[in-house]
């Protein structure tokens, strides 16, 4: 099979962009997926009362004729075993600022729509991969760490990106190219075409103007006249151009982390520190290719009956030694989990983060002296992995055969490179 890379010249952009595919209703699955994997559900604003409105529901439920703004008493009518569900917003908050994590783990430029989903300019995370690897390694770790399936469009800009995404739900990763709007987009309406609304798209007929194509065909003097400065706009969307940048909801990190759901339990506590060794490691990483300290360490511990808890430390010293990391972490797992207990997921989370550049480290009086020949042992270990990759330099601690042991392997962890023509779907 072909490998086909999506060039990021200099007068290029690489923007994807990601969209949680029933988000509420896959929360509650995620949540709960005895009670609703697979099972036609929705979430509805009263659920008692059977007038409520249908925020959404999941794709076993739309297979049966629901959509989101119908009536509890219509979806009921068209499925009748359908699942209803109250609303959880904190719980939806905290699955959002989730996925949001891993993707602003990737670059800082995220740009965050809604609660379920997010611009990402990745033009400069080259050394995080190709952008195929990177989308592909996004969408695998939401899946992977939160159990949400999502969809993604790749392309040179954010229009084209959210085409891009719409064009294949659940689980869709789509290639949209400039040179690929007449193919794909020029037979489809005009409300088709984000940003074209109903009345517009009605205003576009009275001109004779009713497919993307006939869109990009026309003057732009004459929908100028009828549209103002939109009518600049569409005429260069119906070609597939768009020039807005992604605007970052903030410009650092506020929290770098990673989980990792585990085969089977893990009951011993050297087994569940030697997981937390890789993921302190690969958290680290993170923080130092960022440039980054951070001054809080929290773990997650999820239960087999999915119930998590979560405890967390601030440091009197800013750090960024993944050693440091492992210290905390395993302090607060032996304080929080009692021996013998069995751990089906495991995570560490970094907050609380400041630039180096930035960050005043106040020196150990008794270590001082030891601690520039760790920050030098720790940058040449960086050194080697980055150009040999991350298993050329390990400790004997990291070694297993559990997915901690794994997430260094961007193969394993799905993300090879796919012709993207086998990517590409219509709505029809």
């Amino acid at each position: 099979m072909t490998k086909e890379r999506v060039a990021a010249s200099p007068k290029s952009r690489v923007i994807l962009h990601l969209d949680m595919n029933a988000f509420y209703c896959s929360v509650h699955e995620a949540e709960e997926p005895e009670r609703y994997k697979g099972k036609p559900s929705a979430v509805a604003g009263s659920v008692e009362q059977r007038r409520g409105i249908i925020v959404t529901s999941s794709y076993a439920a739309r297979a049966h004729g629901v959509k989101t703004g119908m009536t509890v008493r219509e979806g009921l009518q068209r499925c009748p075993d359908m699942l209803m569900i109250r609303p959880d917003f904190n719980l939806y908050r905290a699955y959002s600022r989730g996925f949001m994590s891993i993707a602003r783990q990737y670059t800082p430029l995220v740009e965050a729509v809604s609660i379920d989903e997010c611009y990402l300019d990745i033009t400069g995370s080259s050394a995080f991969g190709e952008p195929l690897q990177i989308a592909r390694d996004i969408q695998e770790r939401i899946r992977t760490e939160w159990n949400l399936p999502c969809s993604i469009g790749v392309a040179p800009n954010k229009l084209l990106a959210k085409m891009a995404s719409d064009m294949q739900k659940p689980n869709g990763f789509t290639v949209l190219r400039i040179r690929d709007v007449p193919e794909l987009l020029w037979h489809k309406p005009c409300d088709t075409l984000f940003g074209i609304g109903r009345k517009t798209a009605e205003k576009l007929v009275k001109l004779n103007i009713r497919t993307i194509g006939q869109l990009a065909a026309a003057e732009e003097t004459m929908l100028v006249k009828h549209f103002g400065v939109v009518g600049s706009w569409m005429k260069a969307a119906s070609h597939g151009y768009d020039y807005a940048p992604v605007n970052a909801e903030r410009g650092l990190n506020k929290s770098i982390g990673h989980t990792t759901t585990l085969p089977k339990d893990v009951t011993e506590r050297e087994e569940a520190h030697r997981i937390l060794l890789n993921l302190a490691d690969q958290t680290g990483r993170r923080m130092r290719h960022q440039k980054m300290m951070a001054s809080t360490i929290q773990i997650v511990i999820r239960r087999p009956d999915m119930s998590t808890i979560s405890r967390s430390v601030t440091l009197p010293v800013p750090t960024d030694s993944a050693s440091d990391i492992h210290r905390e972490a395993c302090k607060l797992f032996d304080k929080h989990w009692k021996r013998g207990e069995p751990a089906r997921l495991l995570g560490i989370t970094l907050q609380n983060l400041s630039l180096l550049a930035d960050t005043a480290v106040q020196l150990d009086l008794f270590n001082y002296s030891e601690q520039p020949k760790k920050e030098a042992l720790t940058r040449t270990m960086d050194m080697l992995r980055d150009k040999f990759g991350e298993d050329a330099v390990l400790t004997a601690g990291m070694l297993g055969d559990d997915p901690s042991a794994l997430i260094r392997n961007k193969r394993i962890r799905g993300t090879s490179l796919q012709r993207d023509e086998h990517m590409l779907y219509s709505d029809d």
